[in-house]
């Protein structure tokens, strides 16, 4: 099964945590700076574990606003 959600995240947090859910819409702080894709990475690993699913970030990998694919 595919889900697309759209997610607002914010870097350089103490915690990685879902802070809002809205259906499909997240809002999530992230424990890793936006540099270099740490936030990104930080953002696969956590999703992957919270939805056992995989994960691919489709829009948004510099921006805050992303649209991801979980399968």
């Amino acid at each position: 099964m595919v889900r697309i959600l759209s997610i607002t995240v914010k870097p350089n947090q103490p915690e990685t945590k879902i802070l809002e859910q809205a259906g499909d819409d997240l809002k999530i702080a992230l424990n890793a700076k936006p540099i270099e894709g740490e936030a990104n990475n930080e953002l696969i690993k956590f999703l992957s574990k919270e939805f056992k699913a995989n994960v691919e970030i489709i829009r948004g990998k510099t921006g805050r606003k992303k649209i991801v694919r979980l399968t």
